[in-house]
């Protein structure tokens, strides 16, 4: 009896780990090698502890650790404005952090956190014991709260725990008639969310520009809601922090489906990683009308076969100026994300890309792509 050939397998093991570092060296190369590595901000808000010990209501609150925000909304339901209001000041950075409370009260609660943690960093930055770096770093975090304080902002979550997280709304979440959510890729987070010198590569700019391409007819929200690669590095070539981003959009999701009032669920647009995170989301029609992914590396499956078939799903054509098409469309040793969804295979509808230009132009006015954005995110 012939004995089985192994001895291909350590070459053909050796060949799969070249492959490997060659995909990883060409993604760390498109963007600039950054060994900075994050550890994902997951769990309850900050303050839960206290929220779910609280007993001055004499009700039992809804755990932030265990409740599905259908579960949180019922029990908002049956509360009255003034006891909303008691929690969301004795419990500010819990009430503005939970999926299915209220709308409204979760800008108020925002609103407190905010001013609440700006106050704590300004006592930072006066504190003698700290260093003057110390100083400067709250200095400029009591700042960056200060200007999430500005009248007319809409802030529906903040979490300052690592490098902060911040969702703002742009439009009425009670009135619009649809509404759509920025999921940014990486090097996002609560300090730069919003920068001016890349508006259009920010997701509160992308939030801004498609606001108005849907003349305010749809309420947008800028999601800086997950910890983010920093730079291109092993974090943006493997889907850990993709998969905690999951988990929390998809509790976004939920919750906007049972606390604001449009007549079908939220459109997802998803930029560069964060097309990694809608993927592996595995979001349902009772949580998204449609998933239009942009500048993506991969959506983490090897098709839109593996996505649920009731959900459209778009992918914005590639502009030829957009260093991600640099990055090989490889899922091998848990590097990269695999297919592009651009790809004729792949099963993504396609939309135009005419106009943009770079990996950060696909929401700038006047491009081909905002425009069709603006289409799907309208239903048409």
């Amino acid at each position: 009896m012939r004995q089985p050939r192994t001895h291909h397998r350590p070459r053909r093991f050796r060949r799969a780990v070249a492959a490997a570092a060659v995909a990883l060296a060409a993604v760390l190369g498109a963007g600039g090698w950054s060994a900075d590595t994050q550890q994902a901000v997951t769990g309850p808000p900050p303050g839960s502890a206290a929220w779910v010990a609280d007993t001055t209501l004499g009700l039992r609150l809804p755990d932030p650790a265990t409740a599905s925000p259908a579960e949180v909304a019922a029990f908002f339901e049956k509360l009255p404005a003034a006891r909303q209001d008691a929690l969301a000041v004795r419990h500010p950075l819990v009430t503005g952090n939970l999926d299915g409370a209220p709308v409204r009260l979760r800008y108020r609660a925002n609103a407190l956190a905010l001013a609440g943690e700006r106050e704590r960093q300004l006592a930072r930055a006066a504190d003698p014991a700290l260093t003057p770096q110390d100083h400067t770093a709250a200095r400029d975090r009591a700042e960056r709260y200060r200007t999430l304080l500005d009248d007319g902002r809409q802030i529906l979550a903040f979490d300052p725990r690592g490098r902060g997280q911040v969702a703002e709304v742009y439009g009425d979440l009670a009135t619009a008639r649809r509404t759509a959510v920025i999921v940014p890729g990486s090097d996002v987070d609560l300090h730069d969310y919003d920068r001016q010198g890349d508006p259009y590569g920010a997701p509160a700019g992308m939030a801004r520009a498609l606001y108005e391409a849907t003349g305010r007819e749809t309420a947008v929200i800028a999601w800086a809601g997950y910890t983010t690669p920093v730079g291109v590095g092993p974090d943006a070539a493997t889907e850990t922090l993709a998969h905690a981003g999951a988990q929390r959009l998809s509790r976004l999701l939920d919750g906007l489906a049972v606390s604001s009032a449009p007549a079908a669920p939220a459109t997802v647009f998803c930029h560069s990683y964060g097309s990694v995170v809608c993927g592996l989301a595995g979001l349902g029609p009772r949580q998204t009308s449609g998933v239009v992914v942009l500048g993506s590396p991969g959506m983490g499956v090897a098709s839109a076969a593996e996505l649920d078939p009731r959900v459209p799903l778009w992918a914005v054509e590639r502009n030829g100026s957009d260093w991600i098409g640099n990055v090989p469309n490889v899922s091998l040793l848990g590097l990269g994300h695999g297919p592009d969804p651009t790809a004729p295979g792949f099963g993504a509808r396609p939309l135009p890309a005419t106009g943009s230009h770079g990996h950060a132009g696909y929401f700038a006015p006047g491009t081909a792509s905002l425009a069709a954005c603006a289409a799907v995110a309208l239903g048409r």
